[in-house]
Formats: structure tokens, sequence, C-alpha cells
């Protein structure tokens, strides 16, 4: 454990990209504890990682978001979330936590939420009167509700890893990150009114069924995945197969917003992305193979329950320790290095294995908005034109509202499984 754990951090440290730190910190273990012959299990390992059907959901997910996003539907959801919460005080900061929660079930991405969402948003809310560092931060926490609400490419990972059904981890994901966007929207409630931020001009009923009619094929996407899904009409695969085709004649033959460059980019984009994510799938086949090796979960479990046996104590400690490595890793390789030894954990503590992880994902993915590596704080940072600093600053209490969430989910787990127990899954 000690040598697997310093590898890794050396090797990070020194700026070595996730994917080769796995491999190098695997090969690191097995030269120092003189087991050379195992090294042939390697390329079988890493083909092994990679050959599951349902793995097949990432590509095809990941390319039903980008055609979506290349179709130009960003100011249809803005739109449309105007309509609904544009009218209250602060409406734009609102609309922008209405609008990340709805683009959540088209891109499943933070990164691209924050990209396109912002793009639009913080130098509108700004020249409506918001300060650029509230609107900067709000559009980096809100976008954290991408990867929770399905399709979700962290949660197919994490039902790869722990052998999990994808259908229930989407069902349970989605409390989650409706209680995330309710919070947030009450933070920003409370900001606009000390503030005094104005509300949106009123719309018409003409502009307000024209912004709803634009936005239904969009909003159709996701349930058309989780109800082909839920409804024995296809496997979460098939279903992410249908969602590409989807989206495919919606971008290009209902709105015609798709043009040949676009889809080109589309393509390249997910091939990309799509390498990106498999590739560190399969460098998590020789970190498990390493782990199993060396016992290092039953280690870590001996020492963890040498220390408490008591669940809520184990529960926050892990808490604690994965809000803390998702500030400096981004979610998938974070959860390769996480599950192999958590999923022991909450055998012997006897929790669900969905609840479980549920919040081992929600952990992760605030990550991806706290200081000092959040992906999301330098994508608007780089919009904005805001230091780093202060747009950090702006996002903590925001980020103390995901935490409260998070600890709300994990110290009540019915708010995660009811969902999946009415579909079916689980007791």
């Amino acid at each position: 454990m000690n040598v697997f754990s310093l590898s890794f951090l050396v090797f990070l440290v020194i700026g070595v990209p996730i994917t080769m730190v796995l491999a190098l910190a695997s090969l690191g273990y097995i030269l120092v504890t003189g087991q050379m012959h195992l090294l042939v299990a390697f390329p079988q390992r890493i083909i092994a990682g990679v050959d599951q059907f349902v793995l097949l959901t990432v590509p095809l997910f990941i390319l039903a978001g980008n055609l979506m996003n290349a179709g130009a539907i960003t100011d249809r959801i803005i739109s449309f979330c105007e309509i609904i919460v544009g009218r209250l005080r602060g409406g734009l900061a609102l609309v922008n936590v209405l609008a990340s929660t709805l683009f959540a079930g088209v891109s499943g991405s933070a990164a691209a939420d924050s990209a396109a969402l912002g793009t639009v948003l913080i130098p509108g809310m700004h020249r409506a009167g918001y300060s650029l560092t509230f609107s900067a931060a709000i559009t980096a926490v809100s976008s954290v509700i991408g990867p929770i609400i399905p399709p979700s490419i962290a949660m197919i990972v994490y039902a790869v890893l722990s052998g999990n059904s994808v259908a229930a981890l989407f069902l349970a994901s989605i409390v989650p990150g409706i209680l995330m966007a309710l919070g947030l929207m009450a933070y920003a409630l409370v900001i606009a009114h000390r503030r005094g931020y104005p509300r949106a001009d009123p719309v018409t009923l003409r502009e307000g069924v024209r912004a709803t009619g634009g936005a239904l094929p969009v909003l159709m996407l996701p349930l058309i995945i989780l109800g082909g899904i839920l409804g024995g009409v296809f496997t979460p695969t098939e279903a992410a197969a249908v969602a590409s085709a989807y989206a495919l004649v919606i971008a290009a033959f209902v709105y015609r917003t798709l043009t040949w460059q676009n889809f080109t980019r589309a393509m390249y984009d997910s091939a990309l992305t799509t390498s990106a994510v498999l590739l560190v799938v399969a460098m998590a086949s020789i970190v498990s193979f390493v782990f199993s090796i060396g016992r290092i979960p039953d280690q870590v479990l001996g020492w963890i329950l040498s220390i408490t046996d008591n669940p809520t104590l184990i529960l926050l400690a892990v808490t604690m320790a994965l809000l803390v490595l998702g500030a400096f890793l981004e979610p998938i390789g974070a959860l390769i290095l996480t599950v192999p030894i958590l999923m022991p954990l909450g055998a012997e503590l006897g929790l669900d294995p969905i609840h479980f992880g549920v919040v081992i994902v929600l952990n992760l993915v605030i990550g991806l908005s706290t200081p000092p590596v959040g992906l999301c704080l330098f994508i608007v940072c780089a919009i904005s034109k805001e230091p780093l600093g202060r747009v950090s600053a702006a996002a903590l209490p925001q980020l103390a509202v995901c935490i409260l969430v998070l600890l709300l989910i994990t110290f009540v787990p019915d708010l995660v499984t009811f969902l999946p127990r009415l579909a079916g899954y689980g007791g």
C-alpha cells in the first residue's frame, strides 16, 4: 500500500497525466515488491478493462451530448428557463441554475455545461447588473449538477467498477441533482434580495409558447433515455444509441442548425473524449489487479475498522477524504482509485451499493468547482476574465450548499434509494 501510494503521489505532484500515473504507480509496486512475472498479465487486464458491453454507452452518450451542443440548443434552454423563473428577483441567476439542471440531461458533462451556458449567461448577467464574480461562481457550481443528473458518465464508470445497475444508478441520482438545484436556487434568491438584483422583463403568452415549443424536443431526450430503459423498451446501451440518433435528427432536421462542419467537430470531440475516458478505465483494470495482488482493500478496511467501527464516523471520514481527493483529481480517475477500496468498506457497514455509489460520485464531482484545480472554475474564469481567487471565494458559500445536500443524502439513504425501489431495483 505504501509503495503504491508514494509512487502515485510523486508522479501526480510532478505533473504526469492521471492515466500514466495509474500505470506507473502500478508498475512501481510490481517492481519494488519483486513480482516481475506479473507484468505479463498487464496487457490482458487492459483489454479486459474495456471489453465490457456496458461501456458502449460512454461514446454514444458523449456523442448525443455533442450533437445537441453542436445544434446550438443553449439559447433554447435558456429561453425556456426564463419563462419559468425569470420574473423572480434575481431571475437570471435562477435561470443559470435551472438551465444547468436541464442541460445536464443532455450533456452529462460539467465542463460542457459551464462552457456552453457560461459563454451566454455570464456576460448577460453582468450586463443586467450582477457582479462578475457571482455570475461566474454560480455558473461553475451549478455545472456540478451535470455529472449527477442522468445520463452520467461518472455513474456508468462506477457501475462498471462495482458491478451495479446503470439504470438503478441513473434513477438514484435524480433526487440528489434536484436537491442541489433547489439549494442553489434558494441561495441565489437570498443573494438577489440582499443585493437588489433585477427581475427579468415579462414575456407575452406567445413568446412563452414559442420558447416552450422550441425547448420541448431537447427536454424529451432525458425522458426518452429513462423511459425507454425503465419501460423495458431497450437496455442502457441501446438507450445511448437511440439518444445519439435522436440528437442527430433533432439538430439536423428539426432545428436545422447542425452544419457539416459542426457535425464533424462533434464526431471528433466525441472520439477524443471517449478515448480519454476508456484509456483511464483500461488503466483502472491494472490498478484493480495490483490492489487484489497486494490485498490493499483488505489492509485499508482493517486500518479503518481498527480506529472506529461507528458507521457515522466512518462515513464522515470517507466524505472528508473524497472531498479532498476530488479537489485534486478528476472524478473518473478518483473513482478508479477509490471504488475498489470503498466497496468492501460499504459492504462491511451494510450500505446499499447504489446509495453508496451516488454518495461517492457526488463527493468527487463537487471537486470540479472546488479550488485549487477545479476544472469548471478555470473555465468560468477564462470566460469572465475574473481572477481565480475572487471566483473561488464567491463559490465557497455555494459549495457549502452542495456539501449540505451531500450530507443529507449520505445520512438519509431513502432520498437516494426510493426511486430505484419503486422501479423494482433492490429490496
